[in-house]
């Protein structure tokens, strides 16, 4: 009894703590989704490798039903060029998870790398359903209508973009559909509200500089290509158009060193071999211009520009046969220039082929609305001939095309075109109808166009059967290709990127501007 009572003695009384229920264990994950952890980190860390076995190793214990396994490993693939394999992936996952607008969205986004854009524009529209106020999926489907050439549906799904979220790269792409439909104010006004909401873009500001440049307002110009290269010194396309401005206006020497500079940037640039081409032109050094274009000729054989000018150089050099040859070559590529059909009648002139000569110049005159110079040639050419009366029609169109540019701008003409259609005018025995401004005498003011038409190409000397023309050379607008999708910070499905199709309007090296006339 005294045991009995001496261990009740020694009990102690049951906590508080004790009498609480014990705290059941962390719930563990469910096997789909326990290792998606480790895959985003490896992903994140682009340790592609590593992740693609995590992958592999997750799929082999679900079976093949894990979202996020099949997600990630269809962005492996995309990045590393299986287009078509994460397509398939990304169908599998938006038939596990049919109300995810991102599978949808990624799916779109293969289809439209593939090129399918119309299938892209459907699934895009069925995301849209999903989720209506994603900037995203708005600005993608304005981006896809844009290559099915629906410009106006491209307009309304961009600015539905805009007002859900404003994004640099919407303002690009609507500023594109507005040079492709040549309304050049339109795209000025939406490239100076994106730099209003981006004013430290470069890129935004390089190509309102080099739309101003277009449209030869030099100063605005400057201004924004000055600010491009005040937040980017290193920016090539700036320093570019920066040279192209200088050598518009004469200034060959500074252009010249401005474009050393592009060279250690982009060596292999055509628009920068066929300014610096044109560059030595305009200096009288023609064996060097000739080097610099066909170097220009071999990286964009295709360029009708660079082709025209290698024409205009050989005209000028007298090799008639050679001129004809990169003349002819431009105009398969851009039939609807009509100063090239007058180079090419020129050349054909003084290879003594003065019937298919004719034939080029009534090209040149159908094409050619507003330059008076394919007139004045065309009624020299007639009246050598002896056609005086062909001769005289094509006199008094020059007229009418000269009295037109006279109202409409304040362009001045060469000396020598003067001379020439005053002595063509008596020997017509049409008197001095023309009412010709004066010439100036500042060499370097006659390198100026103050006009925006074609037919501001009349300011340097002729010389007989010569090209003596000054390049008019714009910069060309390069872009760097986007960058590879990335992780996010956070256990998530990385996101699907607003889609960056290459431009459709570039700026590109214009031609020289062409001063030819007859015997």
């Amino acid at each position: 009894m005294a045991e009995q009572r001496l261990a009740m003695r020694t009990q102690f009384p049951a906590s508080a703590e004790s009498l609480k229920p014990r705290l059941k264990k962390a719930p563990e994950f469910p096997i789909l989704e326990k290792q998606n952890w480790l895959i985003h980190l490896h992903y994140i860390r682009k340790d592609y490798e590593a992740c693609k076995d995590v992958i592999k190793e997750q799929l082999q214990e679900t079976q093949g039903l894990c979202e996020y396994a099949i997600y990630v490993q269809a962005l492996i693939f995309r990045l590393e060029g299986n287009i078509q394999e994460s397509l398939e992936l990304f169908q599998t996952c938006a038939v596990l998870s049919p109300q995810s607008a991102d599978n949808l969205k990624q799916v779109a986004r293969s289809l439209f790398l593939l090129g399918k854009h119309k299938a892209a524009t459907e699934v895009y529209n069925e995301a849209a359903k999903l989720n209506q106020k994603d900037w995203e999926i708005c600005h993608n489907l304005g981006v896809c209508y844009i290559y099915l050439k629906q410009l106006d549906k491209a307009q309304d799904q961009l600015h539905n973009a805009l007002h859900l979220n404003r994004h640099d790269l919407t303002y690009i792409m609507l500023g594109k559909i507005h040079l492709l439909e040549g309304d050049l104010d339109k795209a000025i006004e939406i490239y100076k509200k994106a730099v209003e909401f981006s004013p430290e873009n470069t890129e935004l500001l390089t190509t309102l500089g080099l739309l101003y440049l277009q449209l030869g307002i030099y100063q605005k110009a400057f201004e924004h290509l000055g600010n491009a290269l005040t937040y980017d010194p290193t920016n090539y396309k700036a320093i570019l158009a920066a040279g192209s401005m200088m050598q518009t206006h004469g200034d060959f020497d500074v252009a010249l060193t401005k474009y050393r500079i592009v060279a250690c940037a982009v060596p292999e640039s055509p628009p920068l071999w066929n300014n610096i081409g044109m560059c030595f032109f305009g200096k009288k050094k023609y064996v060097a211009a000739i080097s610099c274009l066909k170097r220009a000729n071999y990286l964009a054989p295709f360029d009708w520009k660079i082709l025209y000018n290698l024409g205009l150089v050989h005209l000028t050099l007298q090799q008639y046969a050679s001129a004809f040859h990169f003349l002819s070559a431009a105009i398969s590529f851009q039939p609807k220039v009509g100063e090239l059909y007058m180079l090419l009648a020129v050349a054909l002139t003084n290879l003594d082929d003065t019937e298919n000569a004719r034939r080029a110049y009534a090209e040149a005159v159908r094409l050619d609305k507003c330059n008076p110079l394919v007139n004045l040639n065309y009624a020299v050419l007639l009246y050598n001939q002896g056609e005086e009366r062909g001769a005289l029609a094509q006199y008094q169109e020059m007229e009418k095309k000269v009295n037109l540019l006279k109202d409409s701008s304040s362009l001045e003409f060469d000396p020598e075109m003067v001379e020439m259609a005053q002595k063509l005018g008596a020997a017509l025995q049409v008197g001095e109808a023309l009412v010709w401004t004066k010439p100036v005498k500042d060499p370097k003011s006659k390198q100026r166009t103050t006009s925006t038409s074609k037919a501001a190409s009349f300011q340097q000397p002729l010389g007989s059967n010569q090209a003596l023309g000054q390049a008019m050379s714009s910069a060309a607008a390069y872009r760097k290709l986007p960058s590879g999708v990335g992780g996010t910070s956070q256990l998530t499905k990385p996101p699907s990127l607003p889609l960056e199709p290459e431009p459709t309007v570039e700026a590109q090296p214009t031609e020289a501007s062409a001063q030819i006339r007859e015997k």
